[in-house]
């Protein structure tokens, strides 16, 4: 129904197109002086004014428009056989059905006047080619007209549909699981950006050689060499930044880079070093990775959808995780803070020393506890890294959240270089560098925490030790531990949780893959005291 915040804009293009076929009567009946046709007129006036004022007052859509529909058929039966131009009006309640409820409302409206209109010529055995033709006319002409309406109706009358956004995404899921039968090389990056790099290599000698996918205006390794550094390797790396930025091919010596494109942009970038002794110029290597473009466009497309779909998942997961951290801070948490202060009445209220007044300070340090509990598991759904912040960017805030809702001391040390990691690698390196320390908060009893974090893709590593009471005997209802592990190796990392030296916990994440290129440029060394 549309009897919600769009009714204005329903009722002003009904009006519209109610006002538009009366005064397109107005001619015929000047012209031929047809005292029917001022009737008939008179009459579509009288029911369009009449529905009008129906719709106002929002009776039911269904009983106006067949009503609508009911009368301007019995109007049309009427009179044309007088004069076919009234037949115009037959084509106005389909489209008004189209806006007020869409194709269903198209189909009822224009059945009802038909049927209505055919009965009536009928009876009076007015029915006649010259009519008939134009009554056909007129009625397909209605149904264009109100399947318009009713497209008009579902793309522009509701976008104030609360609902909207999950009917659409509803239709695509469904779309997608559809589709995903048939994705035969499924729809992980690491393993279509492998199959681009095996084609290059079929195509180019190279010595080193990589595959990115763009992030906003940087560029993330995807598959490549590990281990290689040269001033060559550096220089393909700036000349992949710039294929991105431009959309072209770029060659400098034997270095080179060139954008993927899959018909929405650049997809991803390869860049990579010819190997010594071969002549860019003389093996024309522009052309050739033109041609190379071009021949990989179907791996692209594979790639890009499988980027795609890993960006959907994440921003799912993301807003999934504001709303509950909106709902245990709004509900859970203030429920427990007023609990608190209540206590606190009931504190002031008996004898000091008393054993009800030690039991209800007993409750209120526990409230207190739990009040910390919930805030630091809504700052813990809250914090995500966003398209411009780095790993050590979100690792740093995550800390000072902590260490301000405990108390204890952070030292966070950074490392980390121009070229970032995968959005889902960074994303469960960040969670286990979460539940690392939180649990150094919770458990170990520490009087300080310290976190290094290096990155230099594709390689990347989070030491978190602290000094408290080091590793105890495993609790049945504790499984961090067993969830960091299945994050580090969701990631192709390593997990390793030792003793520290003298006393405390050492929980360190190594990720020497997926292959990737580093760059030698430094985006920040940071060593920060967090109090």
């Amino acid at each position: 129904m549309i009897w919600g915040s769009p009714r204005r804009q329903y009722t002003w293009l009904a009006v519209g197109a109610r006002t538009f076929v009366l005064l397109s009567l107005v001619m015929p009946l000047i012209v031929r002086n047809n005292q029917l046709l001022l009737l008939a007129l008179l009459a579509l006036g009288a029911i369009w004014a009449a529905v009008t004022a129906g719709e106002v007052l929002a009776i039911p859509a269904t009983l106006l428009l067949v009503l609508d529909a009911v009368l301007i058929g019995s109007v049309a039966g009427l009179s044309s056989h007088s004069t076919t131009a009234i037949l115009a009006a037959l084509a106005v309640p389909p489209f008004t059905a189209g806006l007020a409820i869409g194709a269903r409302g198209v189909a009822a409206s224009l059945g009802s006047e038909l049927s209505v209109y055919v009965v009536i010529t009928l009876l009076t055995g007015d029915l006649h080619w010259p009519e008939v033709n134009a009554a056909s006319t007129w009625a397909i002409t209605g149904l264009g007209l109100g399947l318009i309406a009713a497209f008009v109706r579902r793309t522009y009358l509701q976008v104030n549909d609360p609902q909207r956004a999950y009917r659409d995404a509803q239709t695509l899921i469904r779309e997608l699981i559809t589709l995903s039968g048939r994705l035969s090389s499924g729809l992980d990056p690491v393993a279509l950006g492998g199959q681009i790099a095996s084609a290059v290599r079929d195509e180019l000698p190279v010595t080193s050689l990589a595959v990115h996918v763009p992030r906003g205006d940087v560029l993330t390794p995807l598959v490549g060499d590990t281990g290689i550094v040269s001033p060559e390797l550096a220089v393909s790396e700036e000349l992949a930044q710039y294929s991105l930025m431009t959309g072209n091919i770029r060659v400098v010596g034997h270095s080179f880079a060139f954008p993927l494109n899959s018909g929405g942009g650049v997809a991803a970038v390869v860049s990579g070093v010819l190997s010594p002794g071969l002549d860019p110029q003389a093996m024309d290597l522009p052309r050739r990775l033109s041609a190379l473009d071009r021949r990989l466009s179907p791996a692209t497309v594979r790639l890009d959808t499988a980027v795609l779909f890993l960006a959907f998942r994440d921003s799912a997961t993301v807003e999934e995780r504001r709303r509950l951290a909106r709902e245990m801070h709004d509900g859970v948490a203030q429920e427990m803070a007023s609990l608190g202060y209540f206590v606190d009445t009931l504190v002031e209220q008996e004898a000091e020393g008393s054993t009800r007044a030690r039991q209800l300070t007993l409750l209120r340090e526990r409230l207190t506890m739990v009040v910390g509990e919930v805030r630091r598991s809504v700052q813990t759904l809250r914090t995500e890294i966003g398209e411009s912040d780095s790993l050590g960017t979100a690792i740093g805030s995550l800390a000072r959240h902590l260490s301000a809702s405990s108390g204890l001391p952070i030292h966070v040390t950074l490392d980390e270089q121009t070229t970032r990691l995968r959005p889902e690698i960074e994303s469960e390196l960040l969670r286990i560098a979460q539940e690392a320390m939180t649990n150094a908060v919770r458990h170990a009893g520490a009087t300080a925490i310290n976190v290094q974090c290096s990155v230099a893709p594709p390689m990347a590593e989070i030491v978190v030790s602290d000094n408290g009471r080091g590793l105890g005997p495993g609790r049945d209802d504790s499984h961090g531990l067993e969830i960091m592990r299945e994050r580090a190796a969701l990631v192709s990392g390593e997990l390793t949780v030792t003793d520290n030296t003298p006393h405390g916990t050492v929980v360190t994440v190594r990720l020497d893959g997926p292959p990737g290129v580093s760059t030698p440029e430094s985006v920040a060394e940071a060593d920060t005291l967090l109090a």
